[in-house]
């Protein structure tokens, strides 16, 4: 029996599940989030570009998701959904069981050994890239008899993955690690640190990290507005704190990035997380 910790959250009808991964992992994922669903209740739920990709390792029903430029309303078991830079949508049926993994690109690009710009706006089933593995962990994690023990499996499945795995270039790694650092940077800064041409770092960090690094400073900085946002935040200030020109500017990267404006936004995020725990990361 494991005694990891593990600690439960009752979200309305939703628990919750986590614990920290193998300290060999925390580079690439926060923690380990499982989650079930005790009513059988639909939702809809749009989706939002993240900084991280996002892995369903799904325990229940299928989900019904359309990606960015995508199928509408394409049935997903457990999948891998890379980096984008749009919204999307998904329905559940109701009765959701799984485990979501929030993995940084450049983990998702080691873990599951393709480049991520092959799985840039799209999202492919988890047995379409790891094979007949990706089955058997479902299967040892559904039979496991306590989420102590579903999360020591991902880590041993984890660890096996990220020995084997393709190895980020050290300057892409520290384009990431500058993006992610410093908004106010330009793809220029950022070249000359690395000491490569602003046309190489673009080919080789959109083909391991899934989004050109211009594209990603947007989502990262779109993603902090809506933290700040959401944790009540104005608009005028979270434009200014996340270097928009001007309210103006926040709003037309709004609406570009997930659809809808910044009050629109913000007020049904808060909405859902009432009903569901899928929400993309902020």
């Amino acid at each position: 029996m494991s005694d990891r910790p593990v600690e439960f959250d009752d979200r309305d009808g939703w628990w919750l599940a986590q614990a920290r991964p193998h300290p060999a992992l925390r580079p690439f994922l926060r923690s380990y989030d499982g989650y079930w669903e005790t009513e059988i209740v639909p939702t809809r739920m749009r989706t939002l570009p993240t900084r991280t990709a996002v892995v369903i390792i799904n325990l229940g029903p299928p989900l019904l998701m359309q990606v960015p430029g995508g199928v509408p309303d394409r049935e997903y078991g457990s999948f891998v959904a890379g980096m984008y830079d749009g919204h999307g949508m998904y329905l559940s049926p109701g009765g959701q069981r799984g485990v979501q993994l929030d993995v940084t690109p450049l983990g998702a690009y080691t873990l599951f050994g393709v480049p991520m710009a092959h799985l840039t706006n799209s999202a492919v089933e988890l047995s379409d890239l790891l094979g007949r593995s990706a089955h058997t962990l479902v299967e040892r994690l559904a039979a496991a008899p306590s989420w102590s023990e579903r999360f020591d499996v991902l880590d041993a499945f984890l660890l096996r993955r990220l020995e084997a795995g393709p190895v980020p270039d050290p300057e892409v790694v520290r384009a990431w690690r500058l993006l992610n650092g410093d908004l106010a940077l330009t793809v220029a800064d950022i070249a000359a640190d690395v000491g490569w041409s602003r046309k190489h770092l673009t080919h080789r960090f959109r083909e391991q990290a899934g989004l050109p690094p211009k594209v990603m400073a947007r989502v990262i900085r779109f993603q902090r507005a809506v933290g700040l946002l959401t944790g009540g935040a104005a608009l005028a200030d979270a434009a200014f704190a996340c270097g928009y020109y001007d309210q103006a500017h926040l709003n037309r990267e709004f609406r570009a990035l997930s659809g809808c404006t910044p009050r629109e936004l913000i007020g049904g995020q808060l909405e859902q997380q009432r009903v569901t725990t899928l929400a993309e990361p902020v």
